[in-house]
């Protein structure tokens, strides 16, 4: 059997340890390496000719990537996943204690239960390469550092710098890494093993005292002052989460009884709380998530095609959205946009809006000027179809007018190859009536994006029923290639995402002309786990924009797609939302300190305040109409399974991550459980909520969507 440690013996005394998980691209941390990690470190406490030891990759790109999460899928039992904890803990404490010097030497990837390896060393070194970054991004996955992180990394770094990493996850870069303190050189690929060598020889150092500022001096000199401190965090996390993820708390109460009572309680704590939360049904869902997005990753979209490369891009319109897809085609996907508009004024807008973005990321030192001036050299601007025959794509973000739509793909057929592709970002008109005018109409395809389109990572890839296979893998590998996670979904009125949520803002309408108030309705679904209420969003994407895409819905899918009227009256008083300043909560000077509502809202839409309903309620009536909405589009082939379903809704609209999106949360809630709730209102509110077949049908046989 291959080892995956490897021990090589200098004439000089310094022996290089080398990780190389056979047959992987990535080193993980397995539960089986335990052993053979012991039994190595056994070796080499028994060698006096070893003065020094160097810990290294054997991967070219990575050091170590983390745990490998599917070994917590097989833990049966909190006890299990304790073990596992506490045998990491033991082979990092053996490592630690060993007498001679133990230098990581760092070249990309240093993640979670590898950052907690590598803190365990007594000092680290790291290549100045780009994909170099260490962090522990644990929380993402509803966990915590169980490796030791959370005992090694503020004793390192300091509580503040260490509470920062593990809360939000983020990762750093070797030189804020060498800020911080966290390593302790920087060196090009080339030389890292060398210089790792002669840390080694030189000898076990003290650390050298972390460099903070006099505050976090001070709040973290005395246990009185650091209980400030974790109070402080765990207000801040309870704010930001609603309470829904127990993992951030859980690491606050780690670093606090560590730092208070000493390491071994708190390692004792680790394992603890880090079992509880391998048990938790929010990390089971966030880990069905990763795993999800990992296995998209693979998929082209269409099965047995191949993508043709995209060599140089199209886009129609300089507005918002035009210019976020211009954009990202050019940061994210290096690959040459040319931006087409009818006025100077629109390519100007799209010009300065991707350089914003990019000139963010020098103010922040991440790219140097002549980086940022490189890639806008990419965009290129124009007013008639010239510098374009050689386009492989052609992406469309004007406005949601049909004949508009098709005089675009008339003049991108005429103007370009035969095989350039006509993707159309469009909210709610169905693909098949854009491809209606074209004579190629296996290259019409929609690309339907989420506004910002450089923060949303959902793209729908929109299939009509003659999108070739060619075209669909083209555009699913060009939209992945933005950094984007694409699903393809079927055509037809709103297709997946605004389907769905199109159900959920009318209920919250509902809700708000039966008396609810604004602040409360946009509370009770944050409070459920929303990023924003429906509300705030309504004034976020434009009212003007939702008045336009229900008439669309409701003649395509039928009278449950209704919108309440009265919202006409907001149109009426010139109510858009942010865009004009004026919506359901004020904007301008006033408004920056607090969100305020703008209370004449009530009036224009005779709305009589009435008691606040309970949130769970509020929260309850307006996502059941979603959930059911889910099941329906699954039903009729517009998604292709569940996990895109729950994909979809997670990273198009933000549907609450820890529930795992609307096809696991269905499962959780039990779908006879869910069709009798639906039935309830049904009765109350009318057939908009009468439950759709499947469901039926799985209440009555008592099936689930995901396999248990």
């Amino acid at each position: 059997m291959e080892k995956t440690f490897n021990l090589a013996r200098r004439d000089d005394g310094i022996a290089i340890l080398t990780m190389d998980v056979p047959g992987e691209t990535m080193n993980t941390l397995k539960e089986q390496f335990g052993p053979e990690i012991s039994e190595m470190l056994t070796e080499i406490k028994a060698d006096s000719s070893i003065k020094g030891l160097v810990v290294i990759s054997g991967k070219a790109d990575s050091f170590v990537a983390g745990a490998d999460i599917t070994m917590l899928a097989a833990c049966k039992s909190e006890d299990h996943a304790k073990a596992l904890s506490q045998q990491g803990h033991v082979v990092f404490s053996e490592l630690e204690g060993l007498s001679i010097p133990v230098v990581a030497a760092i070249n990309g990837a240093c993640l979670g239960g590898g950052l907690e390896l590598a803190l365990a060393c007594h000092l680290r070194v790291c290549s100045d390469d780009k994909k170099t970054m260490l962090g522990v991004p644990e929380v993402q996955l509803g966990l915590l550092p169980g490796g030791g992180g959370t005992q090694r990394l503020p004793r390192l770094v300091g509580i503040a710098a260490a509470l920062d990493m593990m809360l939000t996850g983020k990762q750093v870069r070797p030189k804020q890494a060498l800020k911080m303190g966290l390593i302790n050189d920087v060196v090009p690929n080339s030389i890292l093993l060398a210089t790792a060598i002669e840390l080694a020889k030189k000898g076990k150092q003290a650390a050298k005292p972390v460099v903070q500022s006099k505050i976090n001096q001070f709040l973290e000199s005395t246990s009185f002052t650091r209980d400030i401190m974790f109070d402080q965090a765990r207000k801040q996390v309870m704010k930001k989460t609603q309470g829904n993820y127990p993992a951030p708390a859980k690491i606050i109460d780690c670093v606090r009884q560590g730092m208070n009572k000493g390491m071994v309680k708190g390692l004792e704590v680790e394992a603890t709380h880090f079992a509880n939360l391998v048990m938790s049904k929010e990390s089971a869902a966030l880990r069905g998530l990763f795993f999800a997005t990992t296995e998209m990753k693979k998929e082209t979209g269409a099965v047995g095609a191949v993508p043709r490369k995209v060599k140089k891009v199209m886009v129609l319109g300089g507005g918002l959205m035009g210019g976020g897809i211009a954009s990202v085609t050019t940061t994210k996907a290096k690959i040459p946009a040319r931006v087409k508009d009818i006025s100077e004024q629109g390519l100007s807008n799209a010009l300065s809006y991707a350089y914003k973005l990019l000139d963010k990321g020098v103010k922040r030192r991440h790219m140097t000027p002549i980086a940022r001036d490189n890639i806008m050299a990419l965009m290129t601007t124009t007013t008639e179809y010239t510098g374009i025959k050689d386009a492989d794509i052609v992406v469309e973000a004007v406005f949601e007018d049909l004949a508009l739509k098709h005089k675009m793909v008339q003049d991108v057929e005429r103007e370009c190859g035969e095989n350039t592709i006509f993707a159309s970002n469009t909210s709610s008109l169905p693909i098949g009536q854009i491809a209606a005018a074209a004579s190629r109409p296996e290259n019409v395809i929609g690309l339907h994006y989420f506004s910002p389109v450089e923060k949303m990572p959902l793209v729908e890839v929109i299939a009509h029923k003659t999108t070739s296979a060619e075209t669909i893998a083209t555009t699913v590998a060009f939209a992945r290639k933005q950094g984007k996670t694409p699903i393809v979904v079927q055509d037809g009125a709103g297709f997946y995402v605004n389907r769905i949520l199109a159900l959920y803002m009318n209920e919250a309408a509902q809700l708000l002309l039966e008396g609810q108030r604004v602040e409360h309705l946009d509370r009770a679904l944050v409070k459920f786990g929303f990023p924003v209420g429906p509300m705030t969003l309504l004034d976020e994407v434009g009212i003007d924009v939702g008045a336009k895409i229900s008439p669309i819905l409701e003649k395509e899918l039928g009278s449950r797609f209704k919108a309440p009227a009265a919202f006409d009256k907001l149109l009426a008083d010139d109510r858009k939302g942010r865009k004009n300043g004026k919506g359901f909560y004020q904007y301008g000077p006033k408004a920056k300190k607090a969100k305020l509502v703008d209370e004449s809202v009530y009036k224009v839409l005779d709305i009589l305040i009435a008691s606040d309903k309970e949130a769970k309620d509020v929260a309850e009536r307006c996502t059941i109409q979603m959930l059911n909405e889910a099941v329906r589009c699954l039903e009729e082939g517009i998604i292709a399974s569940a996990r895109d379903g729950d994909i979809g809704a997670i990273f198009g609209i933000g549907f609450p991550p820890f529930l795992g999106g609307p096809f696991r949360y269905i499962d959780t809630l039990g779908a006879s459980n869910l069709v009798a709730t639906l039935q309830g209102y049904q009765s109350l509110y009318g057939d908009r909520f009468a439950p759709c077949d499947t469901l039926v049908k799985m209440a009555s046989d008592g099936s689930q969507f995901y396999k248990k």
